[in-house]
């Protein structure tokens, strides 16, 4: 059995990818710019790096790392010596739309638009909130049990890294996946408010929401993300204010088993919160 080449191996998604099929014995290249010591390294937005861990292999894991525009060569590159392509994309991009309007979206679907035109059988995974990304309030609930933001009744259903790589992992191995755009969601909308109160109770310490204005909260996101994906991101919570987002089957749909709640994503992740 070939190998399967996993990007983004040390992150919240590949690291799962990478378990994941180890648990079903599939033998995994696990690719990461400071690789694990069963890994290789490579960098995404340098083909040259890519090039030689890609002998006998013929399936990728691949998710975009850096700016989608570096990650085009490397696409062609994939198209020139793999078969298969499941890309963590983004429930960002809207099939709907010529040009998406959706900054987060646009980055994406440059990616998917790459691995269409390279020709090699390709599934793409949308996800919507990740789980993981409330790990940025770990310092906040650490220190004082408090995190201030901005449309604290933004509700969404958050979906757990396992749930992603669980179908990452059905698409990486299976048959019947080919040109899929699988959209992921958690299961159940939850608001911003309540989520801290969860992550507060699963740590066993009391954590509580504390809305700030828009402007405050938009500088403070900015100390660690990029404007057009703070802007998007505060866009997309003030739609779920009132618009709560959308739960999918799809986890279940691909696994054949349900997915998994906020509750036990806080339970996997307590200790990131004490």
């Amino acid at each position: 059995m070939k190998p399967i080449l996993v990007a983004g191996a040390t992150g919240n998604v590949g690291s799962q990818v990478v378990a994941q099929l180890r648990e079903r014995d599939v033998p995994v290249r696990p690719l990461s710019r400071n690789p694990p010591p069963d890994g290789v390294r490579g960098d995404l937005a340098k083909p040259e790096t890519i090039a030689p861990v890609l002998d006998g292999v013929d399936t990728v894991f691949l998710m975009l790392s850096g700016a989608a525009e570096a990650l085009v060569p490397t696409v062609s590159l994939l198209g020139e010596r793999v078969k298969r392509v499941v890309f963590l994309s983004s429930g960002a991009v809207d099939d709907s739309l010529a040009e998406q309007d959706n900054a987060i979206g646009a980055w994406h679907r440059t990616v998917e638009e790459a691995i269409e035109a390279a020709g090699v059988e390709w599934t793409f995974l949308r996800p919507h909130a990740f789980a993981a990304n409330t790990l940025a309030w770990a310092p906040s609930v650490r220190t004082d049990g408090v995190v201030r933001g901005a449309y604290g009744e933004a509700s969404m259903p958050l979906v757990h890294e396992k749930d992603i790589a669980a179908v990452a992992v059905e698409a990486l191995t299976g048959d019947g996946h080919a040109r899929a755009k699988y959209t992921l969601t958690g299961t159940r909308p939850i608001t911003q408010a309540e989520q801290v109160r969860i992550i507060g109770e699963a740590a066993g310490r009391p954590a509580r929401w504390e809305e700030i204005p828009l402007g405050e909260a938009r500088a403070a996101l900015l100390t660690r993300m990029p404007d057009f994906i703070v802007d998007t991101m505060l866009a997309g919570f003030r739609e779920l204010v009132t618009k709560p987002g959308e739960v999918t089957s799809t986890v279940q749909d691909v696994t054949g088993r349900p997915g998994l709640d906020f509750e036990v994503w806080t339970a996997d992740h307590a200790a990131s919160f004490r």
